[in-house]
């Protein structure tokens, strides 16, 4: 069993307030702290304190699955081939009934049964726990099949009684097992079998041209209606639009728009968790179109439940851009960000805005750390100094531009949002302005999918809180905002020097800006015991973006980041004024 655990899987048994319509779970702002320069105001705190040993509750919080298969399903056999429960009738002669009778009478009388438990919070591993129990046997062979052709083995002395072995198994490739555990009486020539089917946790992503799934302006996946206020629309993910019915996640551009109050969309694998959701994916006010990227899982209905957490209707649309599944695809390959466009200098392209209705090509794979055999990238896209309201669409080159879009501007706005974007044969993207004047647009790169990584996403289904500057975090944080120019170093593992999260996936949020800014997701060079001791080096000021904000805005956005070489990861407050930051796990990559 595993004896380490993520430091943030106690931060998931906090409580939550209730909601209000701007940001899930928002409370009054509480007063700032006293001004800090550097590293934020106080010193850096982990997520949480140390869970060593926190067991299987705090590990099932932390979105473990649990598989079983109680001991009455347990199957005993005899060398006759008799077999308990059977109704199968002995065939051949008078003396050969008889023995199976005999047989199946001893069978019947067996004191052995199996009773199997299996958890996993990794993307690959079983943790099984075999319990055998009999009473008055010799000893007992016992046999686990993992059911990807490899087996364990261990014995149970004569005398009887109950042994309870915990064993823990990885497997090479992603996909549903059927483990079965035998043990075998060869005195009395029975065996007693018991088996339960596993599913891995981990999914491995499979690129999808952008595709429109909902969009409630026009009936698109669901009725032709605005979404009510305090209401939810249940939209078809796996099983539509080519998706798999077997797809276990997903990467879905959201997008809010008519709106007329102020509000939240909350995005969940089922409908009671959208609608009890302390968590927000998209925040807007009224008159504003504002889209997020959410990665998450889907329910095993094969849908995802929107909810419009706002006191006026809105229309929504949902655009696919890639699934994940519990089969062999394409795994996570994390980069720290890496500007590859910036139309305002000329990188990557011409220098000089992108004219209205333009697009540009960019070469993506073998560049910036995206190696050649990348499937997608992950990105962040930014439209600044445009001269109209517009949008900007990024789609794999080779292909017309869809009618989907990924970030959603007005005239004058710096705006960013995460996309996940399918990469064309030719190891280009292709970036095309929506609006019908020039704008400026910023493209870093933050991560890829490759077929030669095996780093799958374990999803959680259910958002888990870490960070709300406005209120007293873990580890002795005082309520008060992120001060202007500086960073928030946050542990999200034990002190470590080798992560087992290759990378997190993250909602950060802005609110309660005093100013114009952006925020930065970045790893931390640094270990946690270096910052206790005194002795941590200030990181590098980045110039990539997660998000951009307008004194008085709240904005959300994706961040996909891997934790620094101590598993810690910074967020800087880019600008002059001070900003309250929320923090939200929604999911990790893991190759475990």
């Amino acid at each position: 069993m595993r004896n380490r655990r993520l430091v943030v899987s106690a931060a998931l048994l906090a409580a939550g307030a209730g909601l209000v319509p701007g940001i899930a779970q928002a409370a009054p702002g509480a007063p700032a702290g006293p001004a800090g320069q550097g590293v934020a105001a106080s010193t850096p705190a982990p997520v949480s304190g140390a869970v060593s040993g926190a067991g299987p509750d705090a590990a099932q919080k932390s979105g473990g699955r649990t598989f079983s298969s109680p001991a009455d399903r347990t199957v005993v056999t005899s060398r006759s081939g008799a077999q308990t429960g059977g109704n199968a009738r002995a065939k051949g002669t008078p003396e050969a009934q008889q023995g199976a009778q005999q047989g199946a009478q001893a069978v019947q009388d067996s004191p052995t049964s199996i009773y199997l438990t299996a958890h996993t919070d990794g993307a690959r591993s079983i943790d099984l726990r075999s319990h055998v129990i009999d009473y008055d046997a010799p000893a007992l062979d016992v046999v686990v099949a993992w059911g990807d052709g490899t087996t364990d083995t261990y014995s149970l002395p004569a005398g009887g009684g109950s042994d309870a072995r915990d064993l823990t198994h990885k497997y090479t490739v992603l996909g549903t097992y059927d483990v079965k555990v035998t043990a075998k009486d060869t005195v009395n020539g029975t065996e007693a079998v018991n088996q339960l089917r596993f599913t891995t946790m981990g999914a491995e992503f499979t690129a999808h041209e952008p595709t429109r799934l909902l969009d409630t302006r026009t009936g698109v996946g669901a009725a032709k209606a605005k979404v009510g206020p305090r209401s939810s629309v249940a939209l078809k993910v796996a099983g539509a639009a080519k998706v798999p019915a077997g797809a276990t996640g997903v990467a879905l551009n959201v997008t809010v728009t008519n709106t007329t109050g102020a509000g939240h969309i909350s995005v969940q694998s089922t409908k009671a968790d959208a609608e009890a959701a302390v968590t927000s994916n998209v925040n807007f006010a009224a008159g504003q179109t504002v889209p997020n990227l959410v990665i998450d899982a889907i329910g095993e209905d094969g849908y995802v439940h929107l909810f419009n957490a706002g006191w006026e209707p809105v229309d929504l649309i949902a655009d696919v851009t890639g699934y994940f599944a519990p089969a062999a695809a394409n795994g996570w390959g994390a980069l720290a960000p890496t500007r590859v466009v910036d139309t305002r200098e000329g990188l990557g392209t011409a220098k000089g805005q992108v004219p209205g209705q333009g697009s540009f090509g960019v070469e993506i794979a073998g560049r910036g750390g995206v190696p050649k055999t990348a499937t997608a990238v992950a990105v962040n896209l930014t439209a600044t100094n445009p001269r109209s309201a517009g949008h900007l669409t990024a789609y794999p080159s080779g292909k017309a531009a869809p009618t989907t879009s990924n970030v959603n501007f007005a005239a004058g706005q710096t705006v960013a949002n995460s996309a996940v974007v399918p990469i064309g044969p030719d190891g280009r993207i292709d970036v095309r302005n929506g609006g019908w004047d020039p704008a400026d647009v910023v493209v870093d790169v933050v991560g890829y999918y490759t077929p030669e990584s095996r780093s799958a996403l374990v999803a959680y289904g259910i958002p888990y809180r870490l960070l709300d500057t406005r209120k007293d975090s873990w580890g002795g944080r005082k309520a008060g905002p992120l001060k202007a120019r500086t960073h928030y170093p946050m542990q999200f593992e034990g002190d470590t020097t080798k992560p087992d999260v290759d990378g997190w996936v993250l909602n950060t949020t802005v609110t309660n800006t005093r100013g114009d800014g952006f925020l930065s997701v970045t790893p931390d060079p640094n270990f946690w015991s270096d910052y206790v001791n005194g002795n941590a080096v200030t990181p590098p000021r980045p110039v990539s973006s997660a998000l951009n904000w307008t004194k008085g805005a709240t904005v959300a956005n994706i961040a996909q980041t891997p934790g620094g070489k101590g598993g810690m990861i910074d967020f800087w407050n880019q600008g002059w004024e001070d900003t309250d930051l929320l923090v939200d796990l929604l999911a990790v990559y893991k190759t475990d």
